[in-house]
């Protein structure tokens, strides 16, 4: 009687068990749904990286061609995407009155990005002729390389820069610069208005050998792809779980509240 007694009364314990076994099944299935949605997703941005480098790589070998207009530019959706690393041809004179340096540590160490306006027929387009170092920063030590006439320019299109994290504010009131702030440059300079963008000459040697252009750095980040196996692999880390959760936690719901009685009687 004692026995019958004890096996009929109700503990509330197995159904609290059953609740926290269905909340850990719960919770394994939505982060499995979560590294997999992540993980597809970082398979897509690998997708988009590449076919961006490859437009990139595409516009940096190609023909020269005009750059856009005003017009144009304003018309675009995303001029970033559009036109960043365009090949251009201009033509026009270079307002060397007007030049501004812009430090710089390249691939041929300290120095001086030469930012000079070029007056086309169209706009003023403020062009990166190259760099110098600092004993050639002054526009007098390379007198050989301010040609007067007008002057063809081929290049690459390039974004008015922003200030990055670790890079030092402009003092444009003492001439001094550390990254590209085309608006800033015209307001000194007294320029009325010039295009919003500039372009990094290519390597066409100038008189004197300096400034030297060419020196375009294209570098881009892709880690989509060693982002996308850390996902997946922790959804197989999570299928596991699962398995052995379903294996070993929430068998047959009969055969677990037998064990669970049977332990009850024995004691």
């Amino acid at each position: 009687m004692e026995r019958m007694a004890e096996s009929n009364f109700t503990d509330p314990q197995p159904r609290s068990q059953s609740l926290l076994r269905g909340a850990v099944f719960l919770f394994l299935v939505l982060t499995l749904g979560t590294f997999l949605a992540l993980g597809s997703w970082q398979v897509q941005r690998l997708a988009w990286k590449k076919d961006l480098m490859a437009r990139i790589d595409g516009r940096v070998h190609a023909e020269p061609v005009s750059p856009p207009g005003l017009l144009q530019w304003n018309e675009s959706a995303d001029p970033r995407s559009q036109y960043e690393y365009l090949r251009v041809r201009l033509q026009g004179r270079f307002l060397h009155e007007r030049e501004v340096q812009v430090y710089a540590n390249s691939l041929l160490g300290p120095g001086y990005w030469v930012m000079t306006p070029l007056e086309t027929s169209d706009d003023i387009v403020w062009i990166n002729r190259g760099f110098v170092p600092n004993e050639k920063r002054r526009p007098d030590s390379r007198q050989e390389a301010l040609p007067a006439e007008s002057v063809e320019v081929i290049g690459l299109l390039r974004m008015a820069e922003t200030q990055g994290l670790f890079v030092r504010n402009n003092v444009a009131a003492e001439d001094r610069w550390y990254h590209r702030d085309l608006a800033a440059m015209t307001d000194v300079r007294g320029l009325d208005r010039t295009a919003p963008y500039f372009v990094d000459a290519d390597a066409t040697p100038n008189p004197g050998g300096w400034p030297r252009g060419g020196l375009t750095v294209i570098q881009f980040r892709n880690n989509h792809l060693s982002y996308a196996l850390t996902w997946f692999g922790l959804a197989v880390m999570n299928v596991i779980a699962l398995i052995y959760f379903i294996r070993t936690e929430w068998r047959n719901p009969a055969s677990a509240l037998r064990d669970d009685a049977d332990s009850r009687l024995d004691d």
